[in-house]
């Protein structure tokens, strides 16, 4: 006991000296139950909220052992879970905005842009976690860096807004895939959109139940390959429409109205933000044994070999096949006044694959809701199944999935809502937050080419994200005549 005493304080030491707060000290029951970092596995947390030392034995044992289980594997399935999801479907309707030209390369640009971005993120949470302060969530990383108000009053509500933004976006797109999906097997139906939404309101209320983001690697890793499937399945569709004599006339000229041209291009450039969004790249690190740079990068590479391989291949194709009639999600132009116009199975199992990835999507997009509701509710001294621990998450889970299905229900608009979230949200978090992080962290010359690209890249798309903003507020008052809540879309 003296000799794991005398280990205990020196740890605290170099923790203090490191500068404080980290995932070896005490911790909220959000980041303790929710994200499960294992950053300094030797050192646990008692009922009194302190830390106590196991012996060298069981640190050495459960260090391997996370190190193990919170591999580069896990971080790859939920890296794509968050990034290839169905809005991935608006793309052709982006480029029909676009055009040929300026949509593959604003595609390009995304996928470059965010890599990198990403990569950045994942490099200043290393640093940071090597010199003893391990950031486990985005506001905790704004508030190290930018400091304490930006944390709590700017990247902290936003991410959280974008989150469940996203929520709500992708149970809508479910109860869509689902009448969908219905209007196939019964032609005429007269079931109205908002009971399939409230019918995957129900389902996600018991997938919300999974304790914490570890606990979704399998769900994710299924995840990775139903977006494979879907993606394949509807280039298929857009092939087989496309050359068949049931396809709609091919025009890709774009909007011949000046004023609508340009804001139909910062529009179509919300959406592909969306699309490329993520906003949880370090809850995900968290998840991570240390060391964890290495282990975000090979996750990345998985990940941005499905974004290339999907991405590109159903805007192609969709935008190919429909031009400028493409819709919100190219699965509409599937289906013209309940009829399919490509083959039935083709089209069915395409819905059913979407609809199943779509709750996998959800529930990732809600560990951010999740974290703060467990943090503010949940005894961490207690234990995460403890039984009030356990009610407690059972009844703040149900309601934030609850409200979000109202919401999804009552405004049942896809393509506006993915504008929106993509422009006011993900930009900033995913484009310009990165940037700018990593440049007050490593504080690179300013003869090094790094840190004229990281400022150019924050600038411009500071600029983008607030004119695409001002687009899609403006894209929704176009749209306000067309609004009424829980209708039938």
């Amino acid at each position: 006991m003296e000799g794991g005493s005398q280990e205990y304080e020196e740890a605290m030491k170099k923790m203090e000296e490191a500068g404080g707060d980290t995932v070896g000290q005490t911790l909220d029951a959000g980041a303790l139950f929710v994200l499960q970092s294992k950053d300094l596995s030797y050192l646990r947390s008692n009922k009194s909220g302190k830390i106590w030392l196991a012996t060298q034995q069981q640190a050495m044992y459960n260090e391997k052992r996370a190190t193990k289980k919170w591999s580069w594997l896990h971080c790859g399935y939920h890296l794509t879970t968050s990034i290839v999801a169905p809005p991935l479907l608006s793309l052709p309707f982006a480029l029909a905005s676009l055009g040929w030209t300026a949509g593959v390369i604003c595609l390009i640009i995304g996928a470059a842009v965010t890599f990198y971005s990403y990569n950045l993120i994942s490099r200043v949470l290393e640093h940071h976690a090597q010199q003893g302060r391990r950031q486990l969530r985005f506001r905790d990383m704004a508030t190290d860096i930018l400091g304490p108000r930006w944390g709590q009053y700017y990247v902290g509500p936003i991410q959280f807004s974008v989150c469940f933004g996203a929520v709500v976006a992708c149970t809508l797109l479910a109860g869509q895939s689902m009448k969908a999906v219905y209007l196939i097997a019964n032609p005429g139906g007269t079931i109205k959109l908002y009971v399939f939404v409230a019918i995957f309101g129900a389902f996600m209320t018991i997938l919300a139940q999974l304790p914490s983001f570890h606990s979704l690697r399998h769900v994710n890793l299924i995840s990775l390959l139903l977006c494979l499937a879907y993606s394949f399945c509807t280039v298929a569709g857009c092939i087989n429409l496309g050359t068949s004599d049931r396809a709609p006339p091919k025009d890709y000229s774009v909007s011949a109205d000046a004023q609508n041209r340009i804001f139909g291009v910062f529009n179509a450039v919300g959406i592909i933000a969306t699309t490329y969004g993520n906003g949880i790249i370090p809850e995900i690190q968290a998840t991570a044994a240390p060391p964890v740079a290495g282990k975000m990068f090979k996750g990345l590479c998985l990940c941005y070999a499905v974004v290339v391989t999907t991405f590109f291949s159903v805007a192609i194709t969709g935008y190919w096949a429909f031009g400028s009639r493409a819709q919100g999600t190219v699965l509409s132009n599937f289906m013209v006044d309940g009829k399919a116009l490509i083959p039935e199975p083709l089209l069915l199992v395409t819905q059913l694959f979407t609809l199943l990835q779509l709750s996998a999507v959800t529930v990732v997009y809600l560990q951010p809701a999740n974290e703060v509701l467990e943090g503010l509710l949940s005894d961490p001294g207690a234990g995460q199944y403890a039984a009030r621990n356990v009610l407690r998450r059972l009844v703040s889970r149900t309601a934030a999935v609850a409200v979000a299905t109202t919401v999804a229900a009552m405004v049942p608009f896809f393509g506006d809502l993915n504008a929106l979230i993509g422009a006011f949200g993900f930009m900033p978090l995913d484009f310009v937050v990165p940037a700018v992080v990593y440049n007050l962290t490593f504080r690179p010359s300013r003869k090094k080419l790094v840190f004229w690209l990281n400022t150019a890249i924050a600038v411009v798309f500071s600029v983008v994200a607030v004119t695409a903003s001002v687009a899609a507020a403006r894209q929704i008052a176009l749209d306000a005549n067309t609004y009424k809540l829980f209708r039938n879309v």
